[in-house]
């Protein structure tokens, strides 16, 4: 996410490089460069005129510090702001009454049905919630149908009534079966419409009135840009939700809705989609995405996610392995697979610092991953074990039955034999130091 416009920012600074004081002129014509890089991401006009004059007026004069070049004083000038432009600091959502309920809304295509059961899945797998999903929206084609699929996928209960065409009516006796069921949260997905239109904003409210959510958010496809924004700016007049949510930050977006709906309408960006699978729902942390923005990686995030998918037991067991050599491709598969929980690779690699600049977008691969799964699936389970005994016929039909050469066949082999001495490496002192430290960023 954020690729061209990370490109253009750094370009940007590269304007202050080798000199030795920040001065009118130079930051002057830096922060032109930040203004079009703003707009080209379809940041409101006004705002980015604002945000630039802002880091401008806290640069000039600053001294640079004697371990900082110009640029770097800069760059962190410009985070600040953007943090700030973003919402400062992460807003949770409210879970106080029991049940407690969440509102979706938003324009038809904006991914309300989908968010909504990755909330459902959030908030059961992290906050050790009961929630009950309900299917509101009884004008979109095929829309009970989707939701009831989502439902079924992570496995949460769902309130839904083909016969009843009163959303009001759903979302009242949703409610009353919440309690009846024990379920503490409600998440109810409704209708959106093509564009904001009279019918949809009076029904959207009639739901409002009748249940009085505890938490309403805006749904919006950030791939919208601009529209995005005086979208929300209509929805919030008349709602006045409780916050935003930003779905498809994976795909093409410039990033014009993030850097700029905040301000607009004085309301948290509370989560951010950032892939198809279910897994894939972020909480929006203002001070991370700037630093993404500015190609400075998320490592904490990285952590998180990593910590997400990490089981104890099995690391138990391979850490035994490791320590008697018998790590094998059975162990590596079951780390590709840990490693492909954690997001899309796009996603991922955004967040490791300076590599996003290293990788171009068509670099990056979602695939990777299959030519040594297919590698590793042609091999006996006794090869698996033992990848020594692998002699030039055995990686010949390996090679065959992945549909591979036998170049990649020992250029996979060598990569398992480094692989396996960094982690026996890693179980010494400094490894487990390396691995506290890590634990400590969360």
């Amino acid at each position: 996410m954020f690729e061209s416009l990370s490109g253009k920012l750094d370009k940007a600074f590269q304007v202050l490089k080798g000199h030795g004081k920040i001065t009118e002129i130079n930051v002057a014509e830096t922060l032109k460069e930040v203004r079009r890089a703003l707009l080209d991401a379809d940041v409101n006009f006004k705002i980015a005129k604002e945000f630039t004059n802002t880091v401008k007026e806290k640069a000039l004069g600053q001294n640079v510090l004697t371990s900082l070049q110009p640029s770097q004083l800069l760059v962190k000038i410009v985070k600040d702001e953007l943090t700030e432009l973003m919402g400062s600091s992460a807003a949770g959502v409210n879970l106080s009454s029991k049940p407690s309920v969440i509102l979706l809304s938003g324009l038809q295509g904006s991914g309300k049905t989908t968010f909504s059961g990755k909330l459902a899945m959030h908030l059961k797998q992290k906050k050790s919630k009961r929630p009950l999903l309900v299917a509101a929206d009884v004008y979109r084609p095929a829309a009970i149908d989707q939701l009831t699929v989502v439902a079924e996928q992570i496995n949460i209960p769902i309130y839904k009534d083909t016969e009843e065409k009163n959303p009001v009516a759903i979302a009242k006796a949703a409610l009353k079966q919440a309690k009846a069921q024990n379920n503490d949260v409600v998440i109810i997905d409704t209708a959106g419409r093509l564009a904001v239109d009279t019918a949809l904003m009076d029904e959207i409210k009639a739901i409002h009135t009748a249940v009085s959510p505890d938490e309403t958010l805006f749904v919006v496809d950030a791939m919208t840009g601009q529209d995005a924004v005086n979208t929300a700016k209509a929805f919030n007049d008349l709602l006045n939700f409780d916050g935003v949510v930003l779905t498809k930050l994976d795909g093409d977006t410039r990033g014009g809705a993030a850097l700029s709906i905040r301000t607009v309408v004085d309301k948290p960006i509370k989560f951010i989609g950032t892939g198809e699978k279910m897994e894939a729902l972020d909480v929006f942390h203002p001070d991370r995405m700037a630093d993404r923005i500015l190609g400075m990686g998320d490592v904490v995030s990285l952590v998180e996610r990593a910590q997400e998918q990490f089981d104890a037991e099995q690391a138990r067991k391979i850490n035994k392995k490791i320590a008697k050599n018998q790590f094998g491709f059975d162990d590596f598969l079951s780390q590709i697979q840990q490693v492909k929980k954690m997001g899309n690779m796009k996603d991922l690699v955004g967040m490791i610092p300076g590599v996003n600049k290293m990788m171009p977008d068509e670099e990056i691969d979602e695939d990777a991953f299959k030519p040594i799964e297919a590698m590793i699936g042609s091999m006996t389970p006794g090869e698996r074990r033992d990848p020594k005994i692998l002699n030039h016929s055995r990686k010949k039909r390996i090679a065959q039955g992945a549909g591979r050469s036998i170049e990649e066949v020992n250029q996979l082999l060598k990569q398992f034999s480094q692989m396996s001495k960094m982690m026996k490496m890693m179980q010494g002192g400094k490894g487990r130091q390396m691995m506290q430290m890590m634990q400590n960023l969360k």
